[in-house]
């Protein structure tokens, strides 16, 4: 039934606690960025006033560029010079976010099962980071960026979920009807957003995100096995 796998990413691929995981990488971004005179609790709010402009997007520019464009609106336009040091984080400091972040070796399995048995796979990731930062926590994960075919990144997409133009782009750009793709991940109100334009879903519990505490019944649910098992069912 489904020719593409479309994995999430954080808690998903990448075993952790959401809140944990953000609330040590903001440390790490503020001890980095008060050496060049930020204060870090209107660092923290700008960043995420930044993230909900991406998540607000609508695809009339990047979510790098909606990003920017917020960032430099809080702190001005001269602000753009200290880009690099953003870059220099996300390839240094950043690496300890590791710390906070598990490896699930049946989520390594299954990527690498998928793909022998000839299904395309997806990092369906929520595009709010660079790609440098992307790759990493993948490696994170115990895989490798080059084990998909697409992966979405702030830079290549301007929507991010639970909007459903994000889930019609990446089926767009790898060449499936929506109804050919499966969205695996771990988050009920933006990962089961992929069923209002026509994909399967298959909810992954084991972080499971459910703040609106819905009805996980409603969803195909379970572990990694489960999924496996679900897919070949298909």
């Amino acid at each position: 039934m489904y020719k593409k796998i479309l994995f999430d990413l954080d808690g998903t691929l990448l075993p952790m606690d959401q809140d944990e995981f953000t609330n040590g990488y903001f440390k790490f971004l503020a001890a980095k960025m008060a050496n060049y005179g930020y204060d870090p609790e209107k660092l923290i709010d700008s960043i995420w006033k930044g993230t909900f402009a991406m998540m607000k997007n609508d695809g009339s520019c990047s979510n790098e560029a909606a990003f920017w464009r917020t960032y430099a609106g809080i702190y001005g336009e001269e602000s753009l010079k200290d880009m690099p040091h953003y870059e220099d984080f996300y390839l240094n400091d950043f690496q300890q976010a590791k710390m906070f972040c598990g490896v699930n070796q049946k989520a390594i399995g299954a990527v690498h099962e998928l793909q022998r048995e000839g299904y395309g796979v997806v990092l369906a990731t929520s595009p709010i980071f660079p790609a440098i930062a992307t790759e990493s926590r993948i490696r994170w994960a115990g895989l490798e960026p080059s084990d998909f075919e697409l992966i979405t990144t702030y830079e290549n997409i301007g929507c991010s979920k639970p909007n459903p133009k994000y889930f019609t782009e990446v089926a767009r750009r790898i060449g499936a009807a929506p109804g050919d793709c499966l969205m695996v991940g771990n988050d009920v109100y933006e990962d089961m957003s992929a069923v209002k334009v026509g994909m399967g879903v298959f909810l992954l519990t084991d972080c499971l995100l459910n703040r609106k505490n819905d009805d996980i019944s409603l969803y195909p649910h379970g572990d990694f096995e489960a999924m496996m098992k679900f897919i070949h069912s298909c």
